[in-house]
């Protein structure tokens, strides 16, 4: 025979209930689904053996932060030695969270299970909770469950030491990735202009510069002396738009079929 205990963690405390014995654990989930809705059949096959209440909000914070991270806390620690049976083979613990029920294993040595039927039994004492715990009232348990929320998101926003670094380090990161897509652009348009104007390239080396100029110019065959103030106004150098006019008449480029947008 096997005797399932379940661990129920709430805001409030820590809840051990029992289920009757049966041969094996997998025969009790069709019952269990059938009478999880009912308060009256739910206390048919299930009984609180022990509750622990938290003796405040800042040690209720503790146990919620132990139980996230796998880890033993001694309120629950002591729960498990009081009131579960010394004969550790025959019980079955079940628990919600795998990684505290490794850690239970581990350190106390009570097989631990997951899933399956514990679900299900976890299911019905989530929804049952204020009435099988004497003086426990539903909204006594939403307010516990409210206040432990948000002191828990405070907590972790507050555990990240580096969430400032963070920004920096996720500012710096999309400055560089930004720089990389620009230059990425940027080597797309010399390569496709330079089909038609090859010359642009080996007069101008910004990036930024050649962009413009290529939007300015469109096609090459269009460029005259009416536009050269145009170019030295985007070049700021006279040189180099003499040069890029005269280029633009002796070009080897191919030819356009229509202008640049």
């Amino acid at each position: 025979m096997v005797l399932l205990h379940v661990l129920f963690e709430h805001a409030v405390g820590y809840a051990l209930l029992a289920l009757k014995e049966v041969e094996e654990i997998s025969l009790l989930l069709p019952q269990v689904e059938e009478c999880v809705l009912s308060l009256g059949k739910f206390h048919n096959i299930v009984r609180l053996v022990a509750f622990n209440p938290f003796s405040s909000s800042q040690v209720a914070l503790e146990n919620a932060n132990a139980v996230s991270e796998g880890i033993v806390h001694e309120d629950l620690r002591l729960l498990l030695e009081t009131h579960l049976p010394s004969k550790k083979k025959k019980v079955l613990l079940g628990v919600g969270d795998p990684k505290i029920g490794a850690a239970i294993q581990e350190e106390l040595g009570y097989n631990c299970q997951t899933g399956g039927v514990v679900a299900e039994i976890l299911r019905g004492v989530r929804l049952h909770f204020h009435n099988l715990v004497k003086g426990l009232t539903d909204l006594s348990a939403c307010k516990a469950q409210l206040g432990l929320g948000h002191s828990y998101s405070r907590a972790k926003v507050k555990f990240n030491v580096n969430r400032v670094d963070n920004m920096i380090i996720q500012s710096i990161s999309l400055l560089d990735q930004l720089d990389k897509d620009i230059n990425t652009f940027s080597m797309r348009v010399r390569e496709w202009y330079g089909y038609h104007f090859p010359e642009l390239v080996k007069i101008i080396n910004d990036n930024a510069t050649y962009c413009r100029l290529a939007q300015f110019i469109g096609n090459r065959k269009e460029l005259s002396e009416e536009k050269l103030e145009k170019l030295e106004e985007l070049t700021m150098d006279g040189a180099k738009a003499k040069a890029i006019l005269d280029a633009s008449r002796s070009s080897m480029g191919q030819c356009r079929a229509r202008q640049l947008a």
